[in-house]
């Protein structure tokens, strides 16, 4: 059975943390999967980060695809973990698969704003 108290405020030990995050519900996961907006959407939308989506144009700052760009196909929110088109490799038996990132290490170059609910709430926030 896990165990997760909405009143848990903070701890300064790493093991606390983990176990918060482990045992977190998935609205709350969610809001664990915001990533930086590029400089000209911050200045659009007066915001530094948001939670990715799929569709997402985002650009990837760390690990072994620094620099490289792609829209997300797919969103784990239980494992916290974004799939982007073309960042695979390539298994033994010679099927391809994607590889896991954290929203952390991406910064969103172009939103997907084809759910009204996520525009109306960046244009409400905005202004």
């Amino acid at each position: 059975m896990k165990i997760f108290s909405k009143l848990w405020n903070k701890s300064k030990k790493p093991k606390k943390q983990r176990k918060y995050r482990y045992n977190a519900p998935l609205n709350i996961k969610h809001k664990f999967l915001g990533a930086h907006l590029s400089k000209e959407l911050i200045k659009k939308y007066n915001k530094r980060s948001i939670p990715v989506r799929k569709g997402d144009k985002v650009k990837i700052v760390r690990g072994q695809f620094k620099k490289k760009e792609g829209t997300i196909t797919k969103v784990f929110v239980k494992k916290s973990k974004v799939y982007i088109e073309n960042i695979q490799t390539t298994k033994i038996d010679g099927t391809k698969v994607f590889i896991p990132l954290h929203p952390s290490n991406l910064i969103i170059i172009e939103l997907n704003l084809s759910d009204k609910k996520r525009k109306k709430g960046l244009e409400r926030k905005n202004g």
